[in-house]
Parts: structure tokens; sequence; C-alpha cells
């Protein structure tokens, strides 16, 4: 009885961690995809502020990129517990 308890218990953090991992997963997906592409959105006030994007700017939309899909992943996998 306190094994399946444990089950339960860990079944449900795994989900809760998941749910977790998918949302800031896509947060940060987006974030990424917003440095890189903001020029292209129109013409929004932060364009006229900041200008054109410069490298560095991509570089951390593309690291963005990268870390939001893992996180994705991560949250795809569930292995939270092994």
């Amino acid at each position: 009885m306190f094994e399946e308890y444990e089950n339960k218990k860990r079944k449900q953090i795994a989900g809760m961690k998941s749910l977790m991992d998918y949302g800031m997963g896509i947060l940060i997906l987006l974030l990424g995809l917003f440095f890189l592409f903001r020029l292209k959105l129109g013409n929004i006030p932060i364009n006229e502020r900041l200008g054109k994007p410069d490298m560095l700017e991509k570089v951390f939309g593309g690291f963005c990129i990268l870390y939001g899909a893992w996180r994705i992943y991560r949250g795809y996998q569930k292995k939270y517990f092994r």
C-alpha cells in the first residue's frame, strides 16, 4: 500500500514537472524566435529604440531556441527520478 502511494506521488510530481518544462520551453523558444526575427514583426516600438539587431542578439536568440527545445524534450521524456 505504501509503494502504491509512493508511485502515485512520483507520477503526480513527474506530471507537474513535465507541464512546467513544456511551459517554460515554449516561452523560452518564443523569446529566442523574437530575438532572431524581431525586424520582420513589423513596426513595433522596440525596433525603433534598439535599431538593427547585432550579432550578440542573434547568438542569444539561437541559444534560447536550443534551450527551449531541450526543455520541451526533457518534459516529453519525463525521466526525473532515474
